[in-house]
């Protein structure tokens, strides 16, 4: 028996136990951000672009202790919340300046600070300033979850009516929502504050989820000879190249990138990809399955 014949004899012989994996995944998910909500009273963490702020940056060759600085300046400033990230050039890996991203303070009281703790007069030359009102990143981000769900939306729509079958069509849909839910767990566990583009990035996780769970539907319901399992193993094998070969891309590009924004785009696009593949061959594959097993046998 080769490799092929004993991955399908040995998925065809436990695929309804592997349901429960995602399916746990989910629940876990779905606990992690309520406990979120609870504790914070939102069910993400947000950037100064998305619940407003200011956002610094100095320009500066010190390598300072960016721990120090962020309890400094919340203990300074007792309403203050603050991120500190080191700016670097890609050729020479060499520190040109510290970026600050800070709320609850304003700008007034937060750049003497900075003065002193630098010890360095700011000017226009060695320093910025972007501002982001409490009630325009309220809206960004309102706007930006309307987009998700007519996205989530639109794309139940295509999938129902592609398929016309409610039981694979709504496990289309159902293993994208977990790539989404299970995602924002991780997210929020790694402690990652979303901006603007993180949102986006949840958006290319929505269209990357449905490519990959369309292409395993289509092989097992549009088959014509061959067997589920033997559609279903032809699928994983294109479907897991495409992911393999899309991570190893985001996993070179995060250790490359020094964009903030580049870098939580492609974090979150990495860790919904991982997700994915579980959500997609142990969750959807399964159902899928047994689902066509069931019509085989009418």
């Amino acid at each position: 028996m080769n490799f092929r014949s004993k991955v399908e004899a040995s998925f065809e012989k436990n695929y309804k136990k592997f349901i429960f994996i995602p399916l746990a995944i989910l629940i876990i998910s779905i606990i992690l951000i309520f406990i979120q909500y609870q504790r914070t009273g939102d069910f993400l963490y947000k950037d100064i672009s998305l619940k407003g702020g200011l956002s610094i940056t100095i320009n500066t060759n010190n390598d300072i202790d960016l721990n120090d600085l962020e309890s400094k300046i919340t203990s300074k400033f007792s309403s203050a919340e603050a991120i500190a990230r080191k700016l670097t050039d890609f050729s020479t890996a060499q520190i040109t300046g510290i970026n600050i991203e800070a709320s609850g303070v304003e700008e007034k009281d937060l750049k003497p600070f900075l003065e002193e703790y630098f010890a360095l007069k700011l000017t226009n030359d060695n320093y910025s300033v972007e501002e982001v009102g409490a009630s325009l990143g309220s809206s960004f981000f309102k706007d930006l979850i309307i987009s998700l769900i007519f996205a989530f939306i639109f794309m139940a729509i295509v999938v129902f009516v592609i398929y016309r079958k409610f039981i694979p069509a709504i496990t289309v849909i159902l293993t994208a929502l977990t790539d989404i839910i299970a995602t924002l767990a991780v997210v929020n566990l790694l402690g990652i504050k979303i901006s603007t583009a993180g949102i986006a990035a949840f958006l290319l996780l929505i269209g990357y989820s449905i490519d990959s769970d369309m292409l395993l539907t289509t092989k097992i319901l549009r088959r014509k000879s061959s067997s589920a399992i033997s559609e279903m193993y032809n699928a994983m094998k294109t479907g897991l190249m495409m992911t393999i070969t899309t991570l190893v891309a985001l996993a070179l590009s995060l250790i490359f990138t020094n964009s903030i924004v580049i870098r939580q785009i492609f974090s979150i696009a990495l860790i919904g990809l991982i997700i994915d593949i579980i959500a997609t061959y142990l969750g959807n594959g399964p159902v899928l399955l047994w689902y066509a097993k069931k019509h085989e046998t009418k």
